[in-house]
């Protein structure tokens, strides 16, 4: 089966968050089982940079908003990629340095509406072989409000490919003014309340579910949550009426990476069977970093860990209410790895200069780090108002880490709370919490303490979680099974 990804991040080309993990994983779990796959992406100037030798395929206009849009469409083979990588090379668009989607104060590029319009449109003309290369799609798997378009542009067309749009996050829509939607020259039966309008906009997003034949989200929690007021978006009657094609399917992991017997960024391994020696070398490390001289006490006392973008929706505000009220009553010591909203780094940098010896603070993202947080802290934090999939935590739970989560989309699908029975029968895995609250997340962190004390059902606890498989293999088999009908 040819299958085409079209998505606007893949690790380690480009990549803001989960998305650009789930653009490495998903195509080769699909790859292995013998999908011929390319997957097409915009050509950032990070992403060129990285590239080695190119082959041009050929050359597309398309109309942008001040009228015709060349592209030059390059293939590549990537070493990290098993199959040919598309890329739409579009220098006035795309020839930028910085974020893919927000310029260097965080605002959003003023001409996303149009970037990611020709960016469909292209993609839309390369699933149709426009450029006669003898390679079209059965497929087109779309990701995120910023491929929406394409499922609305192939959708008339005669002997098309399926469409599939997965939502990886309703609550980024991708939504522009109407003066947009008229600049583009877009096709006015497309503006009504059945199409792309939304509130008086385009919705990019809508589009999306509007016009792919199949649609899926991340975890199957999170596809019924979605049909809801309260987890919707303004956007839960449409998805209500469309559940017949809705479909949750949760993420995996990438078990080559994340893999704690085996990885590359981690100064001691370990696995299941053999969990102690090697986390407390990973957690001394961990400690080392930010205290270099860590005594036993450091070494001792529980540490907490969050990888984390700094926004509301990852319960960032609960975390910074809870984290005096830890550093009084216990003698916990946190490491955070993250960045985001301006208000809560310069909250986050502030109370890290008060506790220097307790909270330790590093903004921004890296990668080993990440890995070296999982692996060496003893329990990870991860209250997310609502969490379409989340990777975080099966990360943490392969790493024997046990989670703290609020009972929210893929979070709900994967954690399973600590309490008698769970405990008893061996299922449990973390800890959940399901009030939306910051008293109920320090509860949760508090049980969560207290089992800590208690080696051997905290052995048991992570061994569960890390004989757990999240391996992206089953979701892969869902994704052809869909693909099928």
């Amino acid at each position: 089966m040819k299958i085409l990804f079209v998505a606007s991040e893949a690790f380690p080309l480009v990549k803001t968050g989960g998305l650009g993990d789930v653009l490495y994983s998903l195509p080769h779990a699909l790859h292995a089982r013998g999908a011929d796959v390319r997957l097409v992406l915009p050509g950032y100037r990070a992403l060129l940079s990285q590239l080695d030798q190119v082959r041009i395929l050929g050359w597309i206009e398309v109309r942008g908003a001040e009228g015709i849009v060349g592209a030059r469409i390059l293939e590549t083979r990537h070493p990290d990629y098993a199959f040919p990588l598309w890329v739409v090379d579009c220098p006035a668009l795309f020839d930028r340095e910085g974020n893919p989607y927000v310029n260097a104060s965080g605002h959003d590029w003023p001409d996303n509406a149009e970037r990611f319009t020709v960016f469909a449109r292209v993609a839309a003309q390369l699933a149709q072989d426009v450029l006669e290369i003898g390679w079209q799609p059965a497929v087109v798997h779309l990701h995120d409000w910023q491929t929406g378009l394409v499922a609305a542009f192939l959708a008339d067309q005669p002997e098309r490919p399926k469409t599939v749009f997965t939502i990886h996050n309703l609550a980024y829509g991708g939504n522009f003014p109407y003066s947009d939607f008229v600049r583009l020259q877009l096709p006015g039966q497309w503006w009504s309340s059945e199409g792309v309008e939304f509130h008086g906009g385009l919705s990019m997003l809508k589009a999306g579910i509007v016009y792919a034949d199949a649609v899926t989200t991340v975890s199957p929690t999170y596809a019924a949550e979605i049909c809801t007021p309260a987890f919707g978006c303004g956007l839960d009657g449409l998805l209500r009426s469309v559940q017949h094609k809705l479909h949750g399917i949760l993420n995996g992991i990438d078990t080559a990476i994340w893999n704690p017997s085996t990885d590359v960024h981690l100064p001691a391994h370990y696995s299941a069977g053999r969990i102690l020696p090697g986390k407390r070398r990973n957690k001394q490390a961990l400690l080392e970093r930010f205290l270099p001289h860590a005594d036993a006490a450091a070494m001792q006392a529980p540490l907490l860990g969050l990888v984390t973008r700094l926004v509301e929706q990852k319960g960032i505000d609960w975390v910074l209410a809870a984290i005096p009220v830890l550093l009084a009553e216990t003698d916990v010591r946190i490491v955070l790895l993250g960045s985001g909203q301006a208000v809560y780094e310069k909250k986050f940098a502030r109370l890290a200069k008060q506790h220097p010896d307790r909270l330790f603070v590093e903004i921004g993202y890296d990668e080993p780090l990440a890995h070296q947080i999982e692996a060496g802290a003893d329990l990870f934090l991860m209250p997310s108002r609502f969490e379409p999939c989340g990777l975080n935590q099966m990360y943490s739970l392969r790493y024997g880490t046990p989670p703290v989560v609020y009972k929210t989309g893929g979070l709900a699908d994967t954690v399973v709370d600590a309490n008698a029975a769970t405990l008893a029968d061996a299922s449990a895995n973390g800890f959940v919490f399901d009030k939306p609250e910051v008293s109920a997340f320090l509860a949760a962190v508090r049980r969560a303490l207290e089992l800590y004390r208690q080696p051997k059902q905290w052995q048991q606890l992570q061994q569960s979680g890390m004989r757990q498989s999240f391996d992206w293999s089953d979701s892969a088999g869902h994704y052809l099974a869909l693909y099928s009908l």
